[in-house]
C-alpha cells in the first residue's frame, strides 16, 4: 500500500536478517541467564552484547525522525520495521527501539532543553540508562488525564512533587534513573492547562519504588511495572518540560508515534501467533485426522489472518497520514488503530492458545505471556472505551452541527 524508500527497505531487510541471526536463536538462552541472575531486576549479559551487534550493524535508534539523533524514518517506513521488532517480546531493546525509553526520547527531542538533552537524552540515545513514564494514578481514573491529582509545586529555584502514581513501567529496572513525571501545577488554570511535565531523577530523595505490579502472574522482569510514591521530591525550576501548564500539549506530540509503534508490534505478535496456530495444525492430530483438517480451526485462521491485515492496512494508514498531514488532521485515525490492533492481538492469540490445548497456557510456548502483555495494551494509552468516544465524536459532529 505504501511504498517504502530503498533505504528503509534496505533496513527492513537488515533486521529481519538480524532477527533470524540473533534474535529467535537466543530466546531460550534469554530466558535461561535470567534465571541465573541474583536480582532478576538486573538484564542478562547477552543482551548487552546482542545491542552492541545491533548498533554496529547501524539497527539502532530506528524510531527516531531526527537524523540528528536517529536513522530519520518517517512514521511508515518505521511501522513495518516496528512489526519486525514486535514478535518477540524483548527484541526492540536490543536496537534502542522500546517503550517507554521511545516517547521519552521523543519528548525530549522535542521539547527537552539543551541542557536536559545533555544530562538525560545523550545517555538514553546511546543505550546507557534506561527511564520511565509516571501518569496513572490509582487514586484517580486516569484514563481521564484531567483527574491527575499529583501536586506540582513552585517553590523559589525549585519545584515540590507529591503523589502516588503506578504502573511507570520500566521502574524496576536497575537501568531506570529518570522518570518524566505528570501533575497538576495549577488547578486554577483552564481544565486542559493545570498539568505539567517534569524531569524526576529516581535517586532524588522522597523517591521510592514502593512495589512492582504483576500483569496476570508475570512480573515482566527486568522491566518491571511499578508504584511509586513522590514524598517532598524536590528538583531544579529547570527540570521542569516546555512550561508550567502544558502536560497536555507535550502528551499529545508523544502519544500519535507511540500509537504507531504500540499497534505494529501488536502486529507483528498476531503475526508470530497466527503462523504457531498453522504450525500446530499440519502437526497435530485430533479425532483420526490433522487439526488442518478440522473446518472449525480453518476457520479460526482465516478470520486471523483477514484480521491481521486489516489491523496492518488501518496503521499504515494512520502512519501516512501522520506524515503527510500531520497528528491533528490524524487524530481520528490514530484513535482507530489503538481500538482496533489490541484488541485483534488478543483475538488471534486465544485462537493460537485454543488450537495449543494445555501447550497454549503454559510457559512452553509464548502465547501464554503474550496474551497477558497484549491484554494490556487495551488499557495502555487510553483504554478502548476512549478511543471509541473519540471516534464517535468525531463522525457525529457533522451531523449534530447540521
Amino acid at each position: 500500500m505504501y511504498e517504502l524508500s530503498d533505504r528503509a527497505e534496505a533496513l527492513r531487510e537488515k533486521l529481519l536478517k538480524f532477527m533470524d541471526d540473533y534474535i529467535y536463536p537466543n530466546e531460550k538462552a534469554m530466558k535461561e541467564q535470567h534465571k541465573q541472575l541474583e536480582d532478576r531486576w538486573t538484564h542478562p549479559p547477552i543482551l548487552d552484547e546482542l545491542k552492541a551487534k545491533a548498533r554496529e550493524q547501524g539497527l539502532w535508534n530506528l524510531f527516531l525522525p531526527h537524523e540528528e539523533f536517529g536513522a530519520g524514518l518517517t512514521n511508515a517506513e518505521y511501522a513495518p520495521l516496528c512489526e519486525v521488532m514486535g514478535r518477540v517480546s524483548w527484541a526492540p531493546e536490543v536496537f534502542n527501539c522500546s517503550a517507554p525509553d521511545t516517547g521519552n526520547m521523543e519528548t525530549l527531542v522535542l521539547y527537552g532543553t539543551q541542557e536536559q538533552q545533555e544530562k538525560w537524552l545523550k545517555p538514553l540515545l546511546d543505550g546507557e540508562i534506561r527511564s520511565c513514564f509516571s501518569m496513572t494514578e490509582p487514586a484517580v481514573a486516569s484514563s481521564d488525564a484531567t483527574n491527575i491529582e499529583c501536586e506540582i509545586r513552585r517553590e523559589g529555584d525549585e519545584y515540590v512533587v507529591n503523589g502516588r502514581k503506578w504502573w511507570s513501567s520500566g521502574a524496576n529496572d536497575r537501568r531506570c534513573k529518570i522518570a518524566i513525571v505528570m501533575g497538576k501545577s495549577d488547578t486554577s488554570a483552564p481544565k486542559h492547562k493545570q498539568q505539567s511535565m517534569i524531569l524526576v531523577p529516581l535517586d532524588t530523595p522522597g523517591v521510592k519504588v514502593e512495589r512492582h505490579l504483576e500483569v496476570f502472574g508475570y512480573d515482566h522482569a527486568p522491566h518491571g511495572h511499578a508504584e511509586i510514591h513522590y514524598d517532598n521530591v524536590r528538583v531544579p525550576a529547570s527540570n521542569m518540560l516546555l512550561g508550567e501548564g502544558r502536560g497536555f500539549e507535550i502528551a499529545q506530540g508523544r502519544l500519535g508515534p507511540g500509537r504507531i509503534h504500540h499497534c505494529m508490534r501488536a502486529i507483528g505478535v498476531a503475526e508470530r501467533a497466527l503462523e504457531a496456530m498453522c504450525r500446530r495444525a499440519a502437526e497435530r492430530e485430533a479425532f483420526g485426522r490433522p487439526l488442518a483438517e478440522h473446518g472449525h480451526l480453518r476457520q479460526q485462521i482465516a478470520l486471523s489472518r483477514c484480521e491481521i491485515d486489516q489491523a496492518r492496512l488501518l496503521t499504515l494508514n494512520a502512519a501516512h497520514m501522520m506524515d503527510t498531514v500531520g497528528n491533528k488532521v490524524a487524530r481520528r485515525e490514530i484513535a482507530m488503530i489503538k481500538a482496533v490492533a489490541p484488541t485483534m492481538v488478543c483475538n488471534v492469540l486465544d485462537r493460537a492458545i485454543q488450537a495449543h490445548g494445555g501447550m497454549g497456557v503454559c510457559q512452553d510456548t509464548f502465547l501464554a505471556s503474550a496474551y497477558a502483555s497484549a491484554r494490556t495494551l487495551r488499557l495502555a494509552d487510553g483504554p478502548d472505551e476512549v478511543h471509541r468516544e473519540s471516534i464517535a465524536k468525531m463522525e457525529l459532529k457533522p451531523f449534530l452541527q447540521g
